[in-house]
This record gives structure tokens, sequence and C-alpha cells, in this order.
């Protein structure tokens, strides 16, 4: 069999992370495969559909590596749409049926409804093994508004049939839907694809992820600094295992490799937005230093602009650090803006009464820190290792709180930061001898 899967969005609101799953594993499917991948924008809701909403589909899954083979708009078939639907009233499978509208008005309209036969439909599902269904509930279900304005059921079915669609790859959410369109499949003449009925994705709480109650856009995760490999990574063993043991870490061309609807799970999967982040960081950690380099150093001056005075040099020098503390690109906006990095460029202004560490007193810390200054004037090798070896000895002997807690408040005028050998290097000699002297000077006032 030749394989032909869809990713079939409405553009109706930002494309989401369920949406996003879906597509994924139709298009690892269909890769593995050596199929094709298709995108179908579904604009039949006319009162909801968004331009906004359709270049979002396209640029969300552009930035994820979905490369779709071929594009359908499903409004541009409605004359297909039309001609199907006057076949099945010819051949009585379907018939218009007036009746009143069900929006209390009391007008008449009217709609086609299918011809139930009333049937025990089974499909055998990729997930789930053998579905049955009693169609006899269902009755004569409405397919279309007229014959010219077609319903969800009748468009996806006759889209899917003239795309020749073999694989169905959705959400759970979708298997009510199954016996409907499989009964119009029949109506129709079209082969059945074979369905895969993917789990829900949970929240921590096990509720349903919801767009109404959670961030699920997820142009809001790329905004926030997240990378495409990771969200792939992420999305992808949700609800997925590639049989690998503990391993967890995959590329796109490896997950095509090892992706099988027979290691898809029946139960739902919990979105865990730290799960997320420590992939994001297992990614970061991945780039090249100079890819690292370029995309953090653009986000630190961006974010500083209105703060501080940019050097490049000193920031050149806040890599490492900052390759350290993140896990994803959005944590240095954050960071710049609760001020972390303002005394890597600017001197702080340290309060006398913090400079002394809890145990001490401003005339010991006066001590400690101008010995301090005496014994890092003196260092030739400007090192964390070096300046480590002017102080401790003294450290140990006088107590590390009391002489490097100090050092580190007159250098940084925070009570958290790095800690104070790697902190005078990134300044400097001279910068870590000046910024000593203000603490002394302000304790000596």
């Amino acid at each position: 069999m030749h394989v032909r899967t869809r990713i079939a969005p409405s553009p109706t609101g930002f494309f989401h992370i369920g949406t996003a799953r879906t597509a994924l594993f139709n298009y690892l499917f269909a890769q593995k495969h050596g199929g094709q991948f298709i995108l179908r924008i579904e604009d039949t809701d006319k009162e909801r559909n968004t331009k906004e909403s359709e270049e979002d589909i396209y640029a969300q899954m552009m930035w994820l590596g979905y490369a779709y083979d071929e594009k359908y708009i499903q409004s541009e078939h409605l004359e297909e749409h039309t001609k199907l639907l006057k076949r099945l009233v010819d051949t009585d499978r379907a018939y218009v049926s007036k009746e009143e509208a069900k929006d209390g008005s009391g007008r008449m309209v009217e709609v086609v409804r299918l011809r139930n036969p009333g049937k025990t439909i089974t499909f055998d599902d990729a997930v789930r093994g053998a579905i049955s269904f009693d169609t006899t509930e269902l009755k004569d279900f409405v397919i279309a508004r007229s014959v010219t304005d077609p319903l969800y059921h009748f468009a996806v079915v006759a889209d899917d049939g003239a795309a020749q669609i073999t694989h169905v790859i959705r959400g759970e959410e979708h298997i009510s839907n199954t016996p409907r369109q499989i009964l119009i499949q029949e109506a129709l003449e079209l082969p059945r694809p074979i369905y895969g009925h993917i789990p829900l994705i949970l929240m921590p709480d096990r509720s349903k992820m919801s767009k109404r109650k959670h961030k699920t856009a997820v142009k809001d995760y790329r905004e926030r600094g997240y990378l495409p490999e990771a969200m792939n990574n992420f999305l992808a063993l949700l609800g997925w295992s590639a049989g690998e043991g503990d391993r967890e870490l995959f590329s796109l061309s490896e997950l095509i490799e090892h992706f099988d609807l027979a290691r898809v799970h029946k139960s739902g999967a919990i979105f865990n937005e730290e799960k997320l982040k420590w992939f994001n960081r297992e990614y970061l950690l991945k780039l090249t230093q100079t890819d690292f380099a370029t995309e953090a150093l653009g986000r630190l001056k961006d974010a500083l602009a209105s703060r501080v005075s940019w050097d490049g040099e000193r920031a050149q020098a806040l890599l490492p650090i900052l390759r350290e503390r993140i896990s994803l690109w959005g944590d240095i906006s954050e960071l710049a803006n609760a001020g972390e990095f303002d005394y890597y460029f600017t001197p702080p202004q340290p309060e006398k009464a913090r400079i002394p560490d809890k145990k001490s007193d401003s005339t010991t810390a006066l001590a400690h820190l101008t010995e301090t200054a005496i014994r890092l004037k003196n260092v030739s090798q400007w090192t964390p290792e070096g300046i480590k070896e002017a102080l401790w000895s003294y450290a140990e002997k006088e107590g590390r709180g009391a002489v490097l807690w100090p050092l580190r408040y007159a250098l940084s005028g925070k009570d958290k930061s790095p800690d104070p050998f790697s902190l005078a290097v990134l300044l400097g000699q001279e910068e870590t001898l000046s910024r000593i002297q203000t603490a002394c000077d302000i304790l000596n006032e």
C-alpha cells in the first residue's frame, strides 16, 4: 500500500499543541513508509475562520519541520462536494428534508439527510484494535445544510476520498465520528482508510488539555524560546514509545526511523512542561558554541537595551553562565528584566549593612576586603584558579563566609550570584579592585 496521511486543522484559532502532535504522528508515519503527508485546511466554519489563523498553521508547521507534499483548501472543493451530494440524493442514498430551523425562529429550512441502513459498523483501529458501533441510534443524520453547503462529516469523507488518504491518524475524541463517516464512505462507494486514534493529551491533574483553559498555541512556546527539536522530541513521546529502553532524546530523522503505530499508547498522555523544559535544555546544550552565542547575545542585547550600556566583550564572557543557567531562550529576557545581569555591566551600589556576612560586623568586613584587595593586586594569572589560590588559605583561616561573602556582595550587589572567583574573572582585575574599593569606602563612611 502506498501510504498517504493527512492533517486537517481548522483556521479558527492558532495552531495548537494537540494538532501539532497529531501532525507529527502523521508526518512520521508517512515518512517512515515512503508515502505522502498532506495538509488540508478545513475552512468550512465561515463565521470563525481567520486569515491570521491560517497563516499561523503554515508558519508553525514550517518551524516544526513538517514538510507537506500537497496542500488543499476544503472550501475550494465545494463544486465537487455538491456533485457528490446530488448523486446521493439522485440514487436515494440521501434525501432533502424540510425541517424547522434549530434557531427557534420557526422558519423552515432544507437539509440533506443520509439514509442510515442501521447496521453494526466494525473497524480495526491501528492503535486500539477492533471497535464496533450499532449505528441504528444515529437514525438518518444530517450531512449538509443544503446540496451546496456540506457539513463537516461529509466534507471530510469526500476530501479524504479525493486525496486517496490511506491512513487517518487522529485524536481519540474522533472515535465517535468514525461510524458516521464510514456510513458516508459506503454511500459514496469510497474505500475505507485505516484508522488510528491516538490518546488525549492531559494536564498534570489529568484534566483534558483545553484551548480555553490552558496555553496550547504552538506560537506561544516558540515565542518563549523553545526549540523545534525539543518540541518534536517531547510531542513524539506524548503517547508513544520508541522501544529503546530509557533513551529519550531522538532527532526528527531518528523518530522517523523508529515510529510505529503499534507502540502508540491507549491511555492519555500527560503534558508536563517541566519535562519539555528538560528536553529544551538538552537541545540547547547540543548547540555549537557559535550558534548558541549568536542567539544568546542577540537576545541579551535586546533585553538589556534600556537597562545598561552594552559591552560586547563582557557579554561574550557571560556566555558560559548563560549556558549553565537557562532552559529556554526566553529565560534570558526574564533574568535580564529581573536585573540579574545589570551588575556585569554597571557597578552595583552595595548597602552598608549587607556587606558583612551574618556572623561579622562592618569593621571585620572592611579588614577582610582590604586584605582581599592586597592579595588580588598581586595575582598574575587572572583565572578562577589563580584568584582562588590567592584567597583560599586566608579564607580558610578567617572563615570562608566572613571573607568570601563581602567579596561576592561587593562585586555583584546581589545575595545570589556566581562564585566570586568566576565573577572576578568576568569583570577583570581592574574592575574587580574598583568594586572592592567602593565597598570599602561605604564601610568607612
